[in-house]
């Protein structure tokens, strides 16, 4: 395969524990390793990425840190319900501080020539789209190709507690008119982005390589069924408080390990579970998934709707270990039973694992020029 030039534009990279920092870092080593010239623009981290240029050959250029900072929610009574309201209004009427992305991308992009076979911008937060569609000029193009790659939808997400103003569509209404491909990891989402623009959707997953897991070949048995959630959760979104109010409750004995950035949600319960339920803040993705593999099944809690699917989902196919789904509303106490008492029948079976594979989805992009 001829190489290719590639010009990747997006906020998070490594070394963060994200799933869109994982996208764009998965996507750049492996493009590296295949023989096409990467770029990848972001803010830079000096000598940390300075050794990782070296290390996968790729070339990184400085988007600029964000100086813009989230409004910090503190203190207590009405300061702090001033505060939150402040908060979230100017996110609200103005996507701050996120909005500062697209003035950054498109000031990075300026001085981009037209060399690049491939321009691919990556979301969250969605102004990266925004900015490079400000910056790629229809008679001067970046790329002989632009793909939007989105990991959640924007207009049509599920996920947020709030819908967005409806002069956010103008937005992104003008970056799905620019690009040549808009990307997405499952087809569920392709319904919530606008109709006229549903011909320029790919569905490309998140991808992986599997070798980077070290895969333990034989786990001691635990003395309680053990198992374990990691990520965020989503009050009425991803909101398993029906999960967690039968399990704290029960007298069966077990171990259950929470790794969320948000543990306010479960406080709560680990305190009426007796110790049963344990918190633990996120861990570097290897290390966490090492630590999964010594339960004897995993949790996963599905969101509302089907628009958008947690990433966590690949990183357990991985470890093969034995997924218990729980509906965020409905929640039923039968397959958990079960679980408890070592019968996986019920477990959620992930198709096609090597779809996931980091080799299969670059070829997926790559396919697209």
């Amino acid at each position: 395969m001829e190489a290719k030039k590639i010009l990747i534009v997006s906020r998070t990279f490594y070394p963060e524990n994200t799933p869109r920092a994982f996208r764009t870092t998965e996507l750049a080593k492996q493009l590296s390793a295949t023989g096409h010239e990467v770029t990848v623009i972001t803010p830079r981290k000096g000598t940390l990425h300075d050794e990782f240029e070296k290390q996968h050959r790729i070339s990184i250029k400085d988007l600029g840190t964000p100086t813009w900072k989230q409004i910090k929610v503190s203190g207590s009574g009405i300061k702090r319900l001033m505060l939150r309201i402040q908060a979230r209004l100017f996110n609200l009427l103005f996507m701050y501080p996120d909005i500062q992305t697209m003035f950054l991308v498109n000031k990075a992009l300026r001085k981009e020539k037209n060399t690049y076979d491939l321009l691919l911008s990556i979301a969250a937060p969605h102004p990266v789209h925004w900015g490079t569609a400000w910056a790629n000029k229809k008679g001067n193009p970046i790329a002989k190709k632009w793909i939007a790659d989105c990991g959640d939808p924007f207009m049509g997400g599920e996920n947020d507690t709030f819908k967005r103003l409806f002069y956010f569509k103008y937005f992104e209404k003008w970056f799905c008119r620019k690009a040549n491909f808009i990307t997405v990891p499952i087809a569920d989402s392709i319904t919530a982005y606008y109709p006229e623009f549903r011909h320029k959707i790919r569905v490309i997953p998140q991808g992986f390589r599997f070798e980077d897991v070290k895969i333990v070949d034989q786990v001691s048995k635990n003395k309680v069924p053990t198992f374990a959630y990691a990520g965020t959760l989503i009050p009425k979104i991803r909101d398993p408080h029906e999960f967690f109010e039968f399990i704290s409750h029960i007298e069966s004995d077990y171990k259950f390990i929470v790794y969320t950035n948000n543990p306010d949600h479960v406080r709560k319960y680990q305190e009426q579970s007796n110790g049963r339920i344990e918190l633990k803040p996120f861990l570097p993705r290897l290390a966490l998934l090492t630590e999964l593999q010594q339960m004897d099944f995993v949790v996963n809690f599905e969101n509302i709707g089907p628009k958008q699917s947690p990433s966590k989902l690949i990183d357990y196919a991985i470890i093969n270990k034995p997924i218990l789904s729980v509906k965020t509303f409905g929640f039923d106490n039968r397959p958990f039973l079960e679980f408890l008492n070592g019968n996986y029948d019920g477990q959620l079976h992930i198709p096609d694992p090597d779809q996931y594979r980091i080799e299969n989805v670059c070829n997926k992009f790559i396919n697209l020029i």
